[in-house]
């Protein structure tokens, strides 16, 4: 989910047909009936790619439970809650948070906020300028950078 921005029902609907491994995408049919293409990196293929490999071929969606039927958003939600918890997180950890952490480190990172809109699947970038909070040493680091004086 972070290494794309996926929202959790997304991750949950998200069929094996709908992955290209080589090219390291995701056709999403998101909120609205609209479509787009999800990126994610390197390290995600490969774990996906391992991941296949172990699991019953014979799946449709890619993600599972025991008896082969695709996991729920609450299940998602108390698996990211519990995990957080074993890791020693104390901030409060959700699918949702994933998705902004996603797009604030892309901008963090130099990205253009029309990119990440567009990677969100947001029509408004309204939208997407409320899931790119940026911290105060962010701000005053860039400020500086920029020597309007």
């Amino acid at each position: 989910m972070y290494s794309s921005g996926l929202r959790v029902s997304e991750l949950v609907n998200l069929k094996v047909k709908d992955l290209d491994l080589d090219e390291r995408t995701i056709h999403i049919r998101g909120k609205g009936e609209k479509d787009r293409i999800v990126l994610f990196d390197y390290v995600t293929r490969d774990l996906i790619r391992v991941y296949l490999k172990d699991i019953d071929g014979n799946n449709e969606y890619l993600f599972v439970n025991r008896q082969g039927n695709c996991l729920t958003t609450r299940y998602i939600q108390k698996m990211i809650k519990r995990y957080a918890q074993l890791s020693g997180i104390k901030k409060k950890v959700t699918p949702h948070i994933l998705r902004h952490s996603f797009a604030t480190h892309l901008l963090k990172n130099g990205m253009d906020i029309r990119v990440i809109q567009r990677l969100l699947g947001h029509s408004n970038l309204t939208t997407t300028q409320i899931y790119t909070s940026v911290d105060m040493e962010t701000l005053k680091s860039d400020y500086d950078r920029a020597k309007l004086i």
